[in-house]
């Protein structure tokens, strides 16, 4: 059989398997409703295989001699406890750098944030990626399971740890003090809400994330840069309102929407991604924390 590619696939699938990976719908009715779409030689198995998450070609390696890279614990008094995250920086180098806390998305610290954790530090900056399923266990070893564990924890515990977080990374000896964070989908409304609730946050950077309540708007000091898909109806339906509150209370923020794009175009290891879109908003990103962390 001919290898399926983005374009074999319609935009339904994507908005299916959208609803999948954010628990709206259970598995047997996912693959139930998949099978409707499973026509003219494309089997369910096909369609699985190509739309689910594939860790096989990471961008940055873990072992890439560049940086150094190791986990490590620090303490979430009013979250979970005692938190691991992957902390990275470049290799050889001796000067305090700024800091970029980068954010999961539901399903814990996978293969893929971490990779971006690292593409952070390739950047130039020192990056700590939490794992929010530390309390249990940490992150399973593959997404379903790993949706199934964040769902029993509650988010603002979560949010919680990574407000600790933040704090170890300002702290850390190797930081120069300012840190921004980088969150995806859930890591995209944490990155809003530590705007909200960290007032020393120098910069926040949400990917396709859910917004903060706008009577909380007016509590943001960071400067913003948003980036939304084209496509991700679900989550741009509360932009309209965030947007009037960011510039009732002439807050600093620049916001991205990516034409006929998914939610999760960011995310290089399913077909949501799209290279182009990604290449330019995690440009525009580092050189954002640049401004804003230097």
């Amino acid at each position: 059989m001919t290898p399926l590619k983005k374009e074999d696939i319609r935009q339904e699938v994507f908005d299916l398997y959208d609803d999948y990976a954010h628990n709206r719908i259970g598995r047997k009715e996912f693959m139930e409703k998949l099978a409707t779409y499973a026509v003219g030689g494309i089997t369910v198995a096909a369609l699985m295989s190509f739309i689910m998450p594939n860790y096989e070609a990471l961008q940055v390696p873990a072992n890439d001699p560049r940086l150094v890279t190791q986990f490590v614990t620090y303490d979430s008094p009013k979250g979970g406890g005692s938190i691991k995250g992957l902390l990275s920086k470049p290799a050889n180098t001796k000067k305090k750098l700024p800091g970029v806390i980068v954010v999961h998305e539901n399903r814990g610290l996978n293969p893929h944030i971490e990779d971006m954790g690292r593409k952070a530090a390739l950047a130039g900056f020192i990056s700590l990626a939490p794992d929010a399923l530390t309390p249990l266990g940490g992150y399973p070893g593959n997404d379903d399971e790993g949706r199934t564990l964040q769902a029993k924890l509650d988010r603002n515990k979560i949010l919680e740890d990574f407000i600790a977080a933040f704090y170890f990374l300002k702290n850390h000896k190797e930081c120069n003090g300012k840190v921004g964070v980088v969150g995806f989908c859930f890591g995209g409304w944490v990155s809003n809400m530590l705007a909200v609730r960290v007032p020393e946050l120098k910069a926040a950077v949400p990917y396709y994330g859910g917004q903060p309540p706008v009577e909380e708007v007016p509590q943001i000091k960071a400067p913003l840069q948003i980036h939304y898909a084209g496509l991700d109806t679900r989550v741009n339906e509360g932009w309209p309102a965030y947007e009037t509150a960011l510039k009732e209370n002439k807050k600093i923020y620049e916001a991205y929407i990516y034409p006929e794009v998914n939610h999760g175009f960011n995310n290089d290891t399913t077909p949501r991604y799209d290279k182009a879109a990604a290449d330019l908003a995690w440009g525009r990103t580092i050189e954002f924390f640049k401004k804003k962390l230097k």
